[in-house]
């Protein structure tokens, strides 16, 4: 390891992948653990918290990091695989210190924390050497200037703040998958996740309770303001918002139904109208459904949509008018390997597969999962007697329906992530750069 002294700023290790001494990856960084006693002396980095497959959360000790590097971080020895849990002594920089108000003793000026540096003493100790600072925005469409001092210089690091803001975790977690962010938020000490989810906008709050455990997703949406909890059940799958809105107290789910916009509201209350656990109940009703005039084209134009999952992308549903759930007359499914071969001006309807038999809404968990092995599917449409087009069950569908609660947290986690590490380099790193302001 290098002698000279290596700075690695908090908000770039975040998400970054944790390899083993053979290469294999065990991991990903999820935030730096650290002692904060005063505002005098550095405080030392004890270690990272790391999430191993499963989903579960780990310490990894900083003498056990041997590099990080190229963006990546190289460790050695056997990972202790005990769930991380937070000790009263302990400050999470990622979750607890960013956004923190502090005050630059040098000249007075105020900001928000929206990075941390740590850096390698002399007796090899890491510890939180530098602190980057924003000031607040002078308008609209400004920024605050930023900041980078050392720790010794600024104060109002070690005393609680009861209104900290969320901007820059938020940013941090904007920049995560959904599974990741909801997982983070998960770990977020209450009065944080409250903060946390005030900042986030609707459609990503959204996606992020789609991928929490069912009792925090009824633990946030009953925190937020009537009003709001609409608005975000609407930005939600109308099958996740089905399944949330199933766990609320009666008058709640009335309520938030009622706030609703109309049409969203509809696919809700149909999708709700189902028996648990049965294609009509576990079936997404916005599947990609185009009309008989369709080309090729048209279809391959609509499943490059970036929000649909790749199930849904796999294939389109043709029918008569009306295009909304529940459609007029159902034609066919259109798989898109077979339209990738064949011209983009001819016609959907000329290269269906005709022959796969359809679910019907009342069909079980066992028999639609039968179903799409029997015909080796990724997903299948759902019609009624009449041969109306209902929705389709795809195969992640099945599987939030099929795997036991909390099927994360008990992964087993026997074929991987048996080894541990030790922290070490990352030259020329610089602080994350604050999230730009709003425009417009």
């Amino acid at each position: 390891m290098s002698s000279s002294p290596v700075r690695v700023y908090a908000a770039r290790l975040v998400g970054l992948p944790i390899f083993d001494p053979q290469g294999d990856q065990v991991g990903k960084v999820r935030d730096v653990v650290a002692a904060v006693r005063s505002e005098t002396s550095e405080p030392r980095v004890l270690g990272l918290v790391g999430e191993v497959f499963g989903r579960r959360r780990i310490f990894v000790p900083m003498t056990r990091v041997t590099n990080i590097d190229a963006g990546q971080v190289y460790t050695t020895g056997l990972l202790n695989m005990r769930r991380f849990e937070q000790r009263t002594t302990e400050t999470l920089v990622i979750g607890q210190m960013l956004d923190r108000t502090v005050t630059i003793t040098s000249s007075g000026v105020s900001g928000v924390v929206y990075d941390v540096a740590l850096e390698q003493a002399r007796n090899r100790d890491w510890v939180l050497s530098r602190v980057a600072v924003q000031e607040p925005g002078k308008g609209l469409r400004r920024r605050g200037q930023t900041h980078v001092v050392q720790w010794r210089d600024v104060e109002g690091l070690t005393r609680r703040e009861e209104a900290q803001g969320a901007t820059h975790l938020v940013h941090a977690l904007n920049e995560m998958k959904p599974a990741d962010a909801a997982h983070m938020i998960h770990e977020l000490p209450p009065e944080r996740r409250s903060a946390v989810v005030s900042a986030l906008a609707d459609e990503r709050l959204a996606d992020v309770l789609e991928e929490l455990p069912e009792e925090d997703q009824v633990e946030i949406l009953s925190h937020l303001e009537d009003e709001r909890a609409a608005d975000v059940l609407e930005e939600m799958s109308p099958d996740d918002a089905a399944d949330l809105i199933a766990e609320l107290p009666p008058e709640t789910a009335t309520a938030l139904l009622d706030l609703m916009e109309p049409e969203e509201a509809e696919d809700v209350r149909r999708l709700m109208s189902y028996v648990e656990d049965t294609a009509g109940a576990m079936m997404t009703p916005e599947p990609v459904i185009l009309g008989p005039d369709a080309t090729v084209a048209d279809a391959l134009a609509h499943v490059r949509n970036p929000d649909l999952t790749p199930s849904l992308a796999s294939q389109v549903y043709v029918c008569r008018q009306p295009l909304e759930t529940p459609t007029g007359k159902f034609l066919g499914v259109g798989h898109i390997q077979r339209l990738l071969r064949e011209m983009p001006s001819s016609l959907v309807a000329g290269a269906l597969d005709e022959g796969n038999e359809t679910l019907r809404p009342e069909m079980s968990i066992d028999e639609v999962a039968a179903h799409l092995a029997t015909y080796n599917l990724v997903a299948a449409p759902v019609v009624d007697e009449n041969g109306h087009l209902l929705g389709a069950v795809t195969v992640d569908d099945l599987l939030d329906h099929m795997l036991p609660e909390g099927w994360r947290d008990s992964l087993s986690m026997s074929r991987r992530g048996r080894r541990s590490s030790q922290l070490g380099s990352q030259a020329g790193a610089r602080p994350a750069a604050p999230p730009a302001g709003r425009r417009g």
